[in-house]
Protein backbone atom coordinates (compact mmCIF):
# COMPACT_ATOMS: atom_id res chain seq x y z
CA UNK A 1 0.00 0.00 0.00
CA UNK A 2 1.05 3.59 -0.49
CA UNK A 3 0.51 6.63 0.76
CA UNK A 4 -2.24 7.17 3.04
CA UNK A 5 -3.25 3.67 2.49
CA UNK A 6 -0.83 2.52 4.37
CA UNK A 7 -1.68 0.33 7.23
CA UNK A 8 -0.03 -0.15 10.68
CA UNK A 9 1.90 -3.18 11.55
CA UNK A 10 2.11 -5.13 15.22
CA UNK A 11 6.14 -5.36 14.62
CA UNK A 12 6.77 -1.66 13.97
CA UNK A 13 4.13 -1.11 17.49
CA UNK A 14 2.00 1.45 16.16
CA UNK A 15 -2.10 0.75 16.61
CA UNK A 16 -4.97 2.53 15.21
CA UNK A 17 -5.02 4.55 18.41
CA UNK A 18 -2.51 6.87 19.41
CA UNK A 19 -1.69 6.50 22.86
CA UNK A 20 -3.90 3.42 23.56
CA UNK A 21 -2.75 0.93 25.98
CA UNK A 22 -4.54 -2.59 26.86
CA UNK A 23 -3.59 -5.22 28.89
CA UNK A 24 -4.68 -9.01 28.01
CA UNK A 25 -6.70 -10.95 29.57
CA UNK A 26 -6.36 -14.60 29.45
CA UNK A 27 -9.46 -16.93 28.66
CA UNK A 28 -10.22 -19.39 31.22
CA UNK A 29 -12.87 -22.25 31.19
CA UNK A 30 -14.54 -20.08 33.84
CA UNK A 31 -14.70 -17.27 31.64
CA UNK A 32 -17.08 -19.57 29.34
CA UNK A 33 -19.71 -20.55 31.90
CA UNK A 34 -22.33 -17.67 30.61
CA UNK A 35 -22.05 -17.92 26.93
CA UNK A 36 -24.35 -20.41 25.32
CA UNK A 37 -23.15 -23.95 25.24
CA UNK A 38 -22.17 -24.01 20.99
CA UNK A 39 -19.89 -20.29 21.79
CA UNK A 40 -18.51 -22.42 24.12
CA UNK A 41 -17.29 -25.37 22.20
CA UNK A 42 -16.46 -23.09 19.67
CA UNK A 43 -14.16 -21.32 21.75
CA UNK A 44 -12.47 -24.53 23.07
CA UNK A 45 -12.10 -25.40 19.36
CA UNK A 46 -10.48 -22.79 18.00
CA UNK A 47 -7.50 -23.01 20.88
CA UNK A 48 -9.29 -19.75 22.45
CA UNK A 49 -8.92 -20.76 26.18
CA UNK A 50 -5.44 -20.85 28.05
CA UNK A 51 -4.61 -17.85 25.56
CA UNK A 52 -4.92 -14.07 26.41
CA UNK A 53 -7.42 -11.99 24.18
CA UNK A 54 -5.45 -10.17 21.21
CA UNK A 55 -5.72 -6.75 21.61
CA UNK A 56 -4.41 -5.93 18.24
CA UNK A 57 -4.57 -8.32 15.64
CA UNK A 58 -2.92 -7.99 11.79
CA UNK A 59 -4.04 -9.58 8.56
CA UNK A 60 -2.93 -10.00 5.47
CA UNK A 61 -5.62 -11.41 2.60
CA UNK A 62 -6.32 -12.29 -0.91
CA UNK A 63 -9.16 -13.36 -3.03
CA UNK A 64 -11.90 -11.93 -5.86
CA UNK A 65 -14.55 -9.86 -5.96
CA UNK A 66 -17.14 -8.24 -8.33
CA UNK A 67 -18.93 -4.95 -8.16
CA UNK A 68 -21.72 -5.93 -9.59
CA UNK A 69 -23.82 -8.75 -9.89
CA UNK A 70 -23.42 -9.13 -13.59
CA UNK A 71 -19.61 -8.19 -13.37
CA UNK A 72 -16.62 -10.06 -14.08
CA UNK A 73 -14.50 -11.23 -11.16
CA UNK A 74 -11.64 -9.01 -9.83
CA UNK A 75 -8.33 -10.43 -8.03
CA UNK A 76 -7.38 -7.88 -4.70
CA UNK A 77 -4.55 -8.06 -1.75
CA UNK A 78 -5.26 -6.30 1.17
CA UNK A 79 -4.12 -5.91 4.90
CA UNK A 80 -6.89 -5.14 7.92
CA UNK A 81 -5.79 -4.46 11.41
CA UNK A 82 -8.06 -4.84 14.34
CA UNK A 83 -8.38 -3.30 17.70
CA UNK A 84 -10.21 -5.70 20.27
CA UNK A 85 -10.99 -3.66 23.47
CA UNK A 86 -12.64 -0.36 21.86
CA UNK A 87 -13.49 -1.93 18.59
CA UNK A 88 -12.58 -0.84 15.47
CA UNK A 89 -10.77 -1.70 12.36
CA UNK A 90 -8.87 -0.43 9.23
CA UNK A 91 -8.89 -2.77 6.00
CA UNK A 92 -6.81 -1.42 2.67
CA UNK A 93 -6.73 -2.68 -0.28
CA UNK A 94 -5.16 -2.36 -3.87
CA UNK A 95 -7.20 -3.73 -7.03
CA UNK A 96 -6.17 -3.41 -10.89
CA UNK A 97 -9.78 -2.71 -11.63
CA UNK A 98 -8.54 -2.74 -15.66
CA UNK A 99 -5.34 -2.60 -17.45
CA UNK A 100 -3.80 0.98 -16.26
CA UNK A 101 -6.87 1.76 -13.99
CA UNK A 102 -5.50 1.02 -10.23
CA UNK A 103 -8.42 1.67 -7.58
CA UNK A 104 -6.93 1.98 -4.00
CA UNK A 105 -10.34 1.21 -1.14
CA UNK A 106 -10.25 1.94 2.83
CA UNK A 107 -12.43 0.63 4.82
CA UNK A 108 -12.66 1.89 8.14
CA UNK A 109 -14.45 1.80 11.60
CA UNK A 110 -13.58 3.85 14.88
CA UNK A 111 -15.53 5.01 17.22
CA UNK A 112 -18.77 3.33 16.69
CA UNK A 113 -18.49 4.92 13.14
CA UNK A 114 -17.66 3.88 9.57
CA UNK A 115 -16.17 4.90 6.70
CA UNK A 116 -15.67 3.50 3.30
CA UNK A 117 -13.62 5.27 0.75
CA UNK A 118 -12.07 4.34 -2.86
CA UNK A 119 -10.33 6.07 -4.98
CA UNK A 120 -8.98 5.69 -8.82
CA UNK A 121 -5.42 6.53 -8.65
CA UNK A 122 -5.27 7.20 -5.28
CA UNK A 123 -6.46 10.49 -6.13
CA UNK A 124 -9.93 10.54 -7.71
CA UNK A 125 -12.86 9.36 -5.26
CA UNK A 126 -15.06 6.53 -6.88
CA UNK A 127 -16.54 6.04 -3.35
CA UNK A 128 -17.09 7.63 -0.37
CA UNK A 129 -19.57 5.97 2.09
CA UNK A 130 -20.28 7.40 5.80
CA UNK A 131 -23.70 8.07 8.02
CA UNK A 132 -26.20 5.46 9.82
CA UNK A 133 -26.19 3.00 6.99
CA UNK A 134 -22.24 2.43 7.00
CA UNK A 135 -22.02 2.59 11.13
CA UNK A 136 -24.28 -0.48 11.17
CA UNK A 137 -22.91 -2.21 8.54
CA UNK A 138 -19.04 -1.73 9.54
CA UNK A 139 -20.65 -2.61 13.16
CA UNK A 140 -21.86 -5.43 11.35
CA UNK A 141 -18.09 -6.60 9.69
CA UNK A 142 -16.53 -5.97 12.48
CA UNK A 143 -18.58 -8.58 14.46
CA UNK A 144 -18.46 -11.06 12.01
CA UNK A 145 -15.17 -10.96 11.40
CA UNK A 146 -14.39 -11.54 15.56
CA UNK A 147 -14.44 -15.09 14.27
CA UNK A 148 -10.90 -14.48 13.16
CA UNK A 149 -9.74 -13.64 16.80
CA UNK A 150 -12.48 -15.75 18.75
CA UNK A 151 -11.55 -14.80 22.28
CA UNK A 152 -13.29 -11.08 21.26
CA UNK A 153 -16.28 -13.37 21.67
CA UNK A 154 -15.64 -12.71 25.69
CA UNK A 155 -16.05 -8.79 24.95
CA UNK A 156 -18.35 -6.28 27.17
CA UNK A 157 -20.05 -5.20 23.94
CA UNK A 158 -21.40 -8.29 22.44
CA UNK A 159 -24.41 -10.02 24.17
CA UNK A 160 -24.96 -13.39 23.36
CA UNK A 161 -28.37 -15.54 22.98
CA UNK A 162 -28.77 -19.52 22.63
CA UNK A 163 -30.74 -20.88 19.49
CA UNK A 164 -30.06 -24.28 19.71
CA UNK A 165 -26.77 -26.81 19.02
CA UNK A 166 -25.49 -25.89 16.11
CA UNK A 167 -26.36 -21.76 16.41
CA UNK A 168 -26.41 -18.42 18.36
CA UNK A 169 -27.38 -14.91 18.07
CA UNK A 170 -24.84 -12.51 18.76
CA UNK A 171 -25.80 -8.59 19.90
CA UNK A 172 -23.61 -5.89 19.57
CA UNK A 173 -23.79 -2.47 21.03
CA UNK A 174 -20.93 0.01 20.74
CA UNK A 175 -21.21 4.23 19.49
CA UNK A 176 -25.15 4.41 19.93
CA UNK A 177 -25.09 1.77 17.46
CA UNK A 178 -26.78 -1.73 17.83
CA UNK A 179 -26.78 -5.31 15.41
CA UNK A 180 -27.32 -8.17 15.58
CA UNK A 181 -26.50 -11.36 13.81
CA UNK A 182 -26.41 -15.32 13.59
CA UNK A 183 -23.50 -17.22 14.19
CA UNK A 184 -23.88 -21.04 12.71
CA UNK A 185 -21.31 -23.79 13.79
CA UNK A 186 -20.43 -27.24 12.53
CA UNK A 187 -20.90 -30.42 14.03
CA UNK A 188 -16.70 -30.25 15.27
CA UNK A 189 -17.35 -26.67 16.56
CA UNK A 190 -15.66 -24.81 14.04
CA UNK A 191 -17.33 -21.54 12.98
CA UNK A 192 -19.43 -22.10 9.66
CA UNK A 193 -21.54 -18.78 8.91
CA UNK A 194 -22.88 -15.65 9.65
CA UNK A 195 -26.28 -14.04 8.79
CA UNK A 196 -27.28 -10.75 9.51
CA UNK A 197 -29.59 -7.52 8.37
CA UNK A 198 -26.86 -5.09 6.94
CA UNK A 199 -27.34 -2.49 4.82
CA UNK A 200 -26.55 -2.74 0.94
CA UNK A 201 -26.40 0.43 -1.00
CA UNK A 202 -28.02 0.60 -4.31
CA UNK A 203 -28.49 4.19 -6.37
CA UNK A 204 -32.16 4.60 -5.10
CA UNK A 205 -30.93 4.39 -1.23
CA UNK A 206 -29.70 2.09 0.87
CA UNK A 207 -31.77 -0.90 1.66
CA UNK A 208 -31.46 -3.57 4.79
CA UNK A 209 -30.92 -7.26 2.98
CA UNK A 210 -29.65 -10.47 4.12
CA UNK A 211 -25.97 -10.85 4.23
CA UNK A 212 -24.58 -13.78 4.42
CA UNK A 213 -20.87 -15.30 5.10
CA UNK A 214 -20.46 -19.10 4.81
CA UNK A 215 -16.91 -20.22 6.04
CA UNK A 216 -15.16 -22.84 2.77
CA UNK A 217 -11.81 -23.88 5.01
CA UNK A 218 -10.19 -23.78 8.05
CA UNK A 219 -7.07 -23.61 9.12
CA UNK A 220 -4.46 -23.00 12.64
CA UNK A 221 -2.01 -20.03 12.49
CA UNK A 222 1.50 -19.37 14.08
CA UNK A 223 -0.85 -18.02 17.42
CA UNK A 224 -2.28 -21.29 17.78
CA UNK A 225 -5.78 -20.19 17.24
CA UNK A 226 -8.00 -22.21 14.67
CA UNK A 227 -10.25 -19.40 12.13
CA UNK A 228 -12.12 -19.85 9.09
CA UNK A 229 -9.04 -18.49 7.03
CA UNK A 230 -11.51 -18.82 3.92
CA UNK A 231 -14.79 -17.23 3.70
CA UNK A 232 -17.44 -16.34 0.55
CA UNK A 233 -19.98 -13.11 0.83
CA UNK A 234 -23.11 -13.36 -0.10
CA UNK A 235 -26.17 -10.54 -0.56
CA UNK A 236 -29.17 -12.57 -0.52
CA UNK A 237 -31.27 -10.25 -2.66
CA UNK A 238 -35.05 -10.70 -3.66
CA UNK A 239 -33.52 -10.32 -7.46
CA UNK A 240 -31.58 -13.02 -6.59
CA UNK A 241 -28.38 -14.18 -4.70
CA UNK A 242 -25.05 -12.04 -5.36
CA UNK A 243 -21.82 -14.17 -4.07
CA UNK A 244 -19.45 -10.65 -4.26
CA UNK A 245 -16.11 -11.95 -2.31
CA UNK A 246 -14.07 -14.87 -2.04
CA UNK A 247 -11.65 -14.14 0.28
CA UNK A 248 -8.64 -16.38 2.19
CA UNK A 249 -6.87 -15.07 5.21
CA UNK A 250 -2.91 -15.76 4.26
CA UNK A 251 -1.16 -14.44 7.66
CA UNK A 252 -2.44 -13.27 11.24
CA UNK A 253 -0.61 -11.63 13.90
CA UNK A 254 -1.64 -10.90 17.03
CA UNK A 255 -0.11 -8.67 19.64
CA UNK A 256 -1.14 -9.91 22.96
Amino acid sequence: MRGVFRVWSIKKKQTLLIGETQTSKTVTQKDLATLPPVVQRWLERSGAVGKPIPQFVHLSQSGEMKTKPDGKWISFTAEQDFKVNNPGFLWTTEIEAAPGMTLGGRDLYLNGRGHMLIKAFYLMPVADAKGPETDQGTLLRYLAETSWFPGAALSSYIRWDSIDDQSARATMTYGGVTASGIFYFNTDGDFAAFDAKRYYTRKEGATLEDWHIEARGWKTFGNGVRIAHQNEVTWKLSEGDFTWLKLEITALESNQ
